[in-house]
């Protein structure tokens, strides 16, 4: 499963991560790849609104997990940004989250690799100034 979608707005960056949310099944795991002021945080709050998570959502930068239990299915929100190395994961017990019946999301997922399961769905955000400011492709891809 591969998709692309280029986005001029953050509204319509909202929107895709809110269809995206919409479809989460419980168990998934999606991994969020791009670089700072991308876009990231805006796929994940409109992510969490298809969930139907009504709470504000903000990156979880200096906790690495943030839990959300209102919406239809659980919602793990990891950024591990700040992480020195995989095993701070055991640490927080990730396994717990990601193999549950939750929905997980961690962003900058490629720090991780090899802690990731064999199976998850990669979005990856870019920006292209030359389209404009506010210019996104957005690739999700299952692997």
């Amino acid at each position: 499963m591969a998709a692309e979608k280029e986005t001029y707005s953050e509204r319509e960056t909202w929107e895709l991560g809110f269809q995206t949310g919409r479809t989460a099944k419980p168990g998934q795991v999606y991994t969020l790849i791009g670089d700072l002021g991308v876009g990231k945080t805006i796929f994940t709050k409109g992510f969490a609104a298809g969930l139907g998570i009504e709470e504000p959502v903000s990156s979880p930068t200096f906790t690495i997990v943030q839990i959300y239990e209102e919406g239809r299915l659980p919602f793990y929100h990891f950024d591990v940004y700040r992480i020195g190395d995989a095993e701070e994961m055991d640490e927080i017990g990730y396994e717990d989250y990601i193999y549950g019946e939750g929905v997980s999301l961690i962003e900058w997922a490629d720090l991780i690799e090899e802690v990731l399961p064999e199976h998850y769905t990669e979005v990856r955000i870019e920006k292209n100034l030359e389209k404009g400011f506010d210019y996104r492709r957005i690739s999700i891809c299952g692997y």
